[in-house]
Protein backbone atom coordinates (compact mmCIF):
# COMPACT_ATOMS: atom_id res chain seq x y z
CA UNK A 1 0.00 0.00 0.00
CA UNK A 2 1.33 3.44 -0.95
CA UNK A 3 2.32 5.69 1.92
CA UNK A 4 0.36 8.90 2.37
CA UNK A 5 2.07 12.27 2.13
CA UNK A 6 2.25 13.52 5.73
CA UNK A 7 3.97 16.80 4.85
CA UNK A 8 0.80 18.81 5.61
CA UNK A 9 -0.44 16.65 8.47
CA UNK A 10 -0.39 17.52 12.17
CA UNK A 11 0.05 14.78 14.75
CA UNK A 12 -0.49 15.17 18.52
CA UNK A 13 1.20 12.59 20.76
CA UNK A 14 0.74 12.34 24.53
CA UNK A 15 3.24 10.52 26.70
CA UNK A 16 5.89 11.69 24.24
CA UNK A 17 8.80 12.40 26.58
CA UNK A 18 10.18 8.85 26.37
CA UNK A 19 9.55 5.32 25.16
CA UNK A 20 6.93 4.65 22.51
CA UNK A 21 5.77 8.27 22.41
CA UNK A 22 9.22 9.63 21.73
CA UNK A 23 9.85 6.95 19.09
CA UNK A 24 6.51 7.78 17.44
CA UNK A 25 7.37 11.50 17.35
CA UNK A 26 10.61 10.69 15.56
CA UNK A 27 8.85 8.34 13.14
CA UNK A 28 6.22 10.92 12.20
CA UNK A 29 8.92 13.59 11.85
CA UNK A 30 10.80 11.37 9.43
CA UNK A 31 7.62 11.23 7.32
CA UNK A 32 7.49 15.04 7.31
CA UNK A 33 4.52 15.50 9.64
CA UNK A 34 4.20 18.45 11.98
CA UNK A 35 4.44 17.01 15.47
CA UNK A 36 2.95 18.29 18.73
CA UNK A 37 4.38 16.43 21.73
CA UNK A 38 2.88 16.39 25.21
CA UNK A 39 3.95 15.07 28.61
CA UNK A 40 4.55 16.49 32.08
CA UNK A 41 8.33 17.05 31.71
CA UNK A 42 9.03 20.23 29.75
CA UNK A 43 12.79 19.64 29.57
CA UNK A 44 12.35 16.15 28.13
CA UNK A 45 9.85 17.46 25.58
CA UNK A 46 12.38 20.07 24.47
CA UNK A 47 14.73 17.20 23.60
CA UNK A 48 11.99 15.51 21.57
CA UNK A 49 11.37 18.73 19.66
CA UNK A 50 15.06 18.89 18.79
CA UNK A 51 14.88 15.25 17.65
CA UNK A 52 12.01 16.10 15.30
CA UNK A 53 13.59 19.29 13.99
CA UNK A 54 16.81 17.42 13.27
CA UNK A 55 14.70 15.24 10.96
CA UNK A 56 13.43 18.29 9.10
CA UNK A 57 10.01 18.49 10.75
CA UNK A 58 8.25 21.30 12.56
CA UNK A 59 7.51 20.46 16.18
CA UNK A 60 5.87 22.00 19.22
CA UNK A 61 6.13 20.98 22.88
CA UNK A 62 3.10 21.49 25.13
CA UNK A 63 3.69 20.33 28.72
CA UNK A 64 0.48 18.53 29.66
CA UNK A 65 -0.87 16.38 32.48
CA UNK A 66 -3.42 14.17 30.73
CA UNK A 67 -5.32 13.62 33.99
CA UNK A 68 -6.39 17.29 33.78
CA UNK A 69 -9.14 17.70 31.16
CA UNK A 70 -8.55 21.46 30.86
CA UNK A 71 -4.86 20.88 30.20
CA UNK A 72 -5.73 18.43 27.41
CA UNK A 73 -8.19 20.94 25.92
CA UNK A 74 -5.36 23.49 26.02
CA UNK A 75 -3.11 20.99 24.23
CA UNK A 76 -5.60 20.68 21.38
CA UNK A 77 -6.01 24.46 21.23
CA UNK A 78 -2.22 24.95 21.08
CA UNK A 79 -1.93 22.46 18.20
CA UNK A 80 -4.73 24.23 16.29
CA UNK A 81 -3.26 27.67 16.98
CA UNK A 82 0.15 26.56 15.71
CA UNK A 83 -0.84 24.49 12.68
CA UNK A 84 -4.55 25.09 12.04
CA UNK A 85 -5.51 21.42 11.95
CA UNK A 86 -5.15 18.11 13.79
CA UNK A 87 -5.05 15.02 11.57
CA UNK A 88 -3.88 12.35 14.03
CA UNK A 89 -4.17 12.19 17.82
CA UNK A 90 -2.22 9.49 19.67
CA UNK A 91 -3.28 8.77 23.26
CA UNK A 92 -0.05 7.18 24.43
CA UNK A 93 0.44 8.29 28.04
CA UNK A 94 0.52 5.23 30.29
CA UNK A 95 1.74 3.92 33.62
CA UNK A 96 1.13 1.13 36.12
CA UNK A 97 1.48 -0.26 39.62
CA UNK A 98 3.21 -3.65 39.79
CA UNK A 99 2.91 -5.87 42.83
CA UNK A 100 0.18 -7.22 45.13
CA UNK A 101 -2.94 -5.07 44.85
CA UNK A 102 -3.18 -4.51 48.59
CA UNK A 103 0.44 -3.30 48.73
CA UNK A 104 -0.40 -0.26 46.61
CA UNK A 105 -1.95 2.84 48.10
CA UNK A 106 -5.39 3.65 46.65
CA UNK A 107 -4.01 6.96 45.37
CA UNK A 108 -1.54 5.06 43.16
CA UNK A 109 -4.26 2.83 41.74
CA UNK A 110 -6.45 5.88 41.13
CA UNK A 111 -3.63 7.57 39.25
CA UNK A 112 -3.19 4.56 36.93
CA UNK A 113 -6.85 4.75 35.92
CA UNK A 114 -6.62 8.53 35.60
CA UNK A 115 -3.63 8.36 33.24
CA UNK A 116 -4.32 5.24 31.20
CA UNK A 117 -8.08 5.45 30.79
CA UNK A 118 -9.25 8.96 31.67
CA UNK A 119 -6.25 10.47 29.89
CA UNK A 120 -7.49 8.84 26.68
CA UNK A 121 -11.05 9.96 27.40
CA UNK A 122 -9.80 13.53 27.82
CA UNK A 123 -7.85 13.27 24.56
CA UNK A 124 -10.89 12.00 22.67
CA UNK A 125 -13.04 14.71 24.21
CA UNK A 126 -10.61 17.39 23.05
CA UNK A 127 -10.07 16.20 19.48
CA UNK A 128 -13.28 14.50 18.32
CA UNK A 129 -15.28 17.74 17.85
CA UNK A 130 -12.51 18.89 15.49
CA UNK A 131 -12.56 15.57 13.64
CA UNK A 132 -16.35 15.69 13.33
CA UNK A 133 -16.28 19.25 12.02
CA UNK A 134 -13.72 18.25 9.37
CA UNK A 135 -15.24 14.86 8.63
CA UNK A 136 -11.90 13.10 9.03
CA UNK A 137 -9.19 12.25 11.53
CA UNK A 138 -7.44 9.29 13.15
CA UNK A 139 -7.55 8.63 16.90
CA UNK A 140 -4.97 6.08 18.06
CA UNK A 141 -5.11 4.58 21.55
CA UNK A 142 -2.04 2.73 22.79
CA UNK A 143 -3.56 -0.15 24.74
CA UNK A 144 -1.45 -3.23 25.63
CA UNK A 145 -1.54 -7.00 25.43
CA UNK A 146 -2.89 -6.47 28.96
CA UNK A 147 -6.06 -5.22 27.28
CA UNK A 148 -6.57 -8.68 25.80
CA UNK A 149 -5.38 -10.92 28.66
CA UNK A 150 -5.18 -9.90 32.33
CA UNK A 151 -1.74 -9.24 33.79
CA UNK A 152 -1.43 -10.66 37.33
CA UNK A 153 -0.03 -8.35 40.01
CA UNK A 154 -1.03 -5.35 37.87
CA UNK A 155 -4.74 -5.19 38.64
CA UNK A 156 -5.43 -1.51 37.99
CA UNK A 157 -3.17 -1.50 34.93
CA UNK A 158 -5.20 -4.40 33.54
CA UNK A 159 -8.47 -2.69 34.49
CA UNK A 160 -7.42 0.51 32.71
CA UNK A 161 -6.34 -1.34 29.56
CA UNK A 162 -9.49 -3.49 29.40
CA UNK A 163 -11.42 -0.26 29.85
CA UNK A 164 -9.42 1.51 27.14
CA UNK A 165 -10.09 -1.29 24.70
CA UNK A 166 -13.81 -1.12 25.47
CA UNK A 167 -13.82 2.66 25.19
CA UNK A 168 -12.11 2.45 21.79
CA UNK A 169 -14.54 -0.19 20.52
CA UNK A 170 -17.58 1.75 21.70
CA UNK A 171 -16.37 4.96 20.08
CA UNK A 172 -15.59 3.08 16.88
CA UNK A 173 -19.16 1.84 16.62
CA UNK A 174 -20.61 5.22 17.52
CA UNK A 175 -18.60 6.90 14.75
CA UNK A 176 -19.10 4.18 12.14
CA UNK A 177 -21.21 6.43 9.93
CA UNK A 178 -18.39 8.99 9.80
CA UNK A 179 -16.30 7.08 7.31
CA UNK A 180 -13.39 9.53 7.41
CA UNK A 181 -12.90 9.16 11.16
CA UNK A 182 -11.04 6.12 12.52
CA UNK A 183 -10.51 4.88 16.08
CA UNK A 184 -7.56 2.49 16.22
CA UNK A 185 -6.17 0.41 19.09
CA UNK A 186 -2.51 -0.64 19.27
CA UNK A 187 -1.71 -3.67 21.45
CA UNK A 188 2.04 -3.98 22.10
CA UNK A 189 3.67 -6.99 23.70
CA UNK A 190 6.53 -6.37 26.16
CA UNK A 191 8.42 -3.31 24.87
CA UNK A 192 11.90 -2.07 25.79
CA UNK A 193 10.99 1.34 27.25
CA UNK A 194 11.75 3.20 30.51
CA UNK A 195 8.29 2.15 31.70
CA UNK A 196 9.58 0.23 34.71
CA UNK A 197 11.36 3.37 35.93
CA UNK A 198 8.17 5.42 35.61
CA UNK A 199 5.65 2.99 37.04
CA UNK A 200 5.26 2.14 40.72
CA UNK A 201 6.82 -1.06 42.03
CA UNK A 202 5.22 -2.15 45.30
CA UNK A 203 6.32 -5.79 45.01
CA UNK A 204 9.63 -5.39 46.83
CA UNK A 205 11.26 -7.32 43.99
CA UNK A 206 13.33 -6.31 40.97
CA UNK A 207 11.30 -6.20 37.77
CA UNK A 208 12.39 -7.77 34.51
CA UNK A 209 10.45 -7.72 31.23
CA UNK A 210 11.91 -11.08 30.17
CA UNK A 211 13.70 -12.12 26.98
CA UNK A 212 10.84 -11.46 24.54
CA UNK A 213 11.20 -7.69 24.44
CA UNK A 214 10.52 -5.60 21.34
CA UNK A 215 12.01 -2.19 20.47
CA UNK A 216 9.73 0.84 20.81
CA UNK A 217 10.40 1.66 17.17
CA UNK A 218 8.27 -1.37 16.23
CA UNK A 219 5.27 0.18 17.97
CA UNK A 220 6.04 3.59 16.48
CA UNK A 221 6.08 2.05 12.99
CA UNK A 222 2.71 0.40 13.67
CA UNK A 223 1.22 3.72 14.82
CA UNK A 224 2.48 5.56 11.73
CA UNK A 225 1.25 2.68 9.59
CA UNK A 226 -2.29 3.27 10.82
CA UNK A 227 -2.25 6.58 8.94
CA UNK A 228 -1.60 4.68 5.72
CA UNK A 229 -4.03 1.87 6.54
CA UNK A 230 -6.39 2.52 9.51
CA UNK A 231 -7.35 -0.68 11.33
CA UNK A 232 -9.52 -1.31 14.36
CA UNK A 233 -6.92 -3.22 16.37
CA UNK A 234 -3.32 -4.14 15.67
CA UNK A 235 -0.87 -6.24 17.69
CA UNK A 236 2.84 -5.48 17.92
CA UNK A 237 4.81 -8.63 18.68
CA UNK A 238 3.41 -12.13 18.31
CA UNK A 239 3.12 -12.66 22.11
CA UNK A 240 0.36 -10.04 22.15
CA UNK A 241 -1.67 -11.89 19.52
CA UNK A 242 -0.97 -15.22 21.22
CA UNK A 243 -2.27 -13.83 24.51
CA UNK A 244 -5.46 -12.71 22.76
CA UNK A 245 -6.02 -16.14 21.25
CA UNK A 246 -5.26 -17.99 24.47
CA UNK A 247 -7.52 -15.86 26.64
CA UNK A 248 -10.28 -15.87 24.06
CA UNK A 249 -10.44 -19.66 23.86
CA UNK A 250 -9.18 -20.75 27.27
CA UNK A 251 -9.52 -17.90 29.79
CA UNK A 252 -9.35 -20.12 32.88
CA UNK A 253 -6.17 -22.01 31.97
CA UNK A 254 -4.55 -18.81 30.69
CA UNK A 255 -5.24 -16.98 33.94
CA UNK A 256 -3.92 -19.94 35.92
CA UNK A 257 -0.71 -20.15 33.89
CA UNK A 258 -0.03 -16.43 34.02
CA UNK A 259 -0.73 -16.24 37.75
CA UNK A 260 1.45 -19.25 38.54
CA UNK A 261 4.33 -17.88 36.46
CA UNK A 262 4.14 -14.44 38.10
CA UNK A 263 4.05 -15.88 41.62
CA UNK A 264 7.04 -18.06 40.81
CA UNK A 265 8.91 -15.09 39.40
CA UNK A 266 8.26 -12.92 42.45
CA UNK A 267 9.48 -15.65 44.78
CA UNK A 268 12.77 -15.89 42.88
CA UNK A 269 13.42 -12.28 41.89
CA UNK A 270 16.04 -10.36 43.89
CA UNK A 271 14.85 -7.83 46.45
CA UNK A 272 14.41 -4.22 45.40
CA UNK A 273 13.15 -1.10 47.14
CA UNK A 274 9.52 -0.19 46.79
CA UNK A 275 8.95 2.91 44.69
CA UNK A 276 6.08 5.11 43.54
CA UNK A 277 8.03 5.82 40.33
CA UNK A 278 6.74 8.85 38.44
CA UNK A 279 3.07 8.26 39.17
CA UNK A 280 2.69 11.29 41.41
CA UNK A 281 5.77 13.39 40.67
CA UNK A 282 7.77 13.25 37.40
CA UNK A 283 11.32 12.00 37.78
CA UNK A 284 14.27 13.15 35.66
CA UNK A 285 15.47 9.68 34.66
CA UNK A 286 13.99 7.56 31.91
CA UNK A 287 13.67 9.97 29.00
CA UNK A 288 15.13 7.85 26.18
CA UNK A 289 13.09 5.74 23.78
CA UNK A 290 14.56 2.57 25.24
CA UNK A 291 14.92 1.23 28.75
CA UNK A 292 18.15 -0.52 27.79
CA UNK A 293 16.80 -4.02 28.37
CA UNK A 294 17.77 -5.41 24.98
CA UNK A 295 21.29 -4.01 25.25
CA UNK A 296 21.79 -5.54 28.69
CA UNK A 297 20.30 -8.92 27.83
CA UNK A 298 21.63 -9.45 24.33
CA UNK A 299 20.08 -12.58 22.88
CA UNK A 300 19.89 -14.31 26.20
CA UNK A 301 17.65 -13.52 29.14
CA UNK A 302 15.72 -15.49 31.65
CA UNK A 303 12.03 -16.23 31.55
CA UNK A 304 10.21 -13.47 33.42
CA UNK A 305 6.60 -12.46 33.89
CA UNK A 306 5.89 -11.02 30.48
CA UNK A 307 7.55 -13.76 28.41
CA UNK A 308 4.69 -16.26 28.52
CA UNK A 309 3.59 -16.06 24.93
CA UNK A 310 4.57 -19.65 24.20
CA UNK A 311 2.44 -20.89 27.06
CA UNK A 312 -0.44 -18.68 25.95
CA UNK A 313 -0.21 -19.92 22.38
CA UNK A 314 -0.13 -23.54 23.54
CA UNK A 315 -3.21 -22.97 25.70
CA UNK A 316 -5.06 -21.36 22.81
CA UNK A 317 -4.18 -24.20 20.46
CA UNK A 318 -5.23 -26.79 23.05
CA UNK A 319 -8.54 -25.03 23.59
CA UNK A 320 -9.18 -24.91 19.85
CA UNK A 321 -8.52 -28.61 19.54
CA UNK A 322 -10.78 -29.38 22.50
CA UNK A 323 -13.62 -27.36 21.04
CA UNK A 324 -13.18 -29.04 17.67
CA UNK A 325 -13.45 -32.48 19.27
CA UNK A 326 -16.64 -31.44 21.13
Amino acid sequence: MAMKDLGRSTVVITGASSGIGRAAARAFAERGARVVVAARRADALAEVVRDCEARGARALAVPTDVTDPQAVEALAAAALDAFGVIDVWVNNAGTGVFGPFTAGHPALHRQVIAVNLMGAVHGATAVLPHFLARGEGILVNTVSMGGWAPVPFAATYTASKFGLRGFSASLRQELREHRGIHVCGVFPASIDTPGFAHGANVSGRALDPGPLVYPPEDVAAAIVGLVDWPRDEIAVGWPARAAQIAYGFAPGPTEYALGAALRRYLRRAPPAPRSDGSLVTPRPEGRATTGGWQARKGRAGRLAPFALAGVALLLGTTALAARSRR
